[in-house]
């Protein structure tokens, strides 16, 4: 599968467990939102490193082109 598709899918994921978990803690509405933006954020730097690693040798390896080393 594509990276990009990879790492879109698993940062949704995380967003939704963010936002299911916040939920059953109390958190409604906006705050709702606000903080599980923040949560799913951190916790896809932590946790998604590998997928951003390929995500960004794929685009430099598009950039590069065929001819380019």
């Amino acid at each position: 599968m594509h990276p990009v598709v990879v790492y879109t899918l698993s940062r949704l994921a995380l967003f939704a467990v963010a936002v299911g978990v916040l939920y059953l803690v109390g958190l409604r509405s906006f705050p709702l939102l606000l903080v599980a933006v923040l949560v799913s954020g951190l916790a896809s730097y932590v946790l998604l490193s590998k997928q951003r690693d390929a995500v960004s040798e794929r685009i430099a390896t598009k950039r590069r082109g065929p001819g380019n080393s």
